[in-house]
């Protein structure tokens, strides 16, 4: 058995016990209660937790009801979307979905990039519907 063993106590902090691992060079950290080991901590342990608590790679940082919001308000923004009514946005995780109907397929594509230009956005997906103008001929 190993003399001199580094060791933390059941209460000690995550800070604390990767302080041990850094200080003395080690991979694990028993957890000791009353001479007992309980438990262990090792590096996997905390890369695990670290990867957990860290956001992943491109992820959005604004919150899905913002990234809407600000959707909604670069719309109504724009003198083509008349006040940007017809046009539903959802977002989940940062991808947007456009649905509703537009006049017009300059509209479309202007609508998808208004979206693609918010902060926050990964992708956008286009379902609008272009309801194209017709003309009335009264015959009589």
């Amino acid at each position: 058995m190993t003399a001199g063993v580094v060791s933390a106590a059941p209460g000690a902090s995550l800070a604390d016990v990767v302080e041990l691992m850094a200080t003395h060079d080690i991979k694990n950290v028993p957890i000791v209660d009353a001479d007992k080991i309980v438990g262990i901590v090792s590096r996997s342990d905390l890369m695990r937790i670290l990867l957990r608590t860290l956001p992943k790679s491109g992820s959005a940082t604004v919150d899905d009801e913002v990234i809407r919001r600000n959707i909604l308000a670069e719309l109504r923004g724009q003198s083509w979307s008349v006040g940007g009514d017809l046009i539903g946005v959802t977002v989940d995780k940062g991808d947007v979905e456009l649905s509703g109907a537009i006049f017009d397929e300059r509209q479309r594509k202007a609508a998808v990039v208004a979206a693609e230009n918010v902060a926050g956005v990964k992708k956008v997906t286009d379902k609008l519907f272009c309801a194209e103008p017709f003309s009335v001929v009264l015959v009589s």
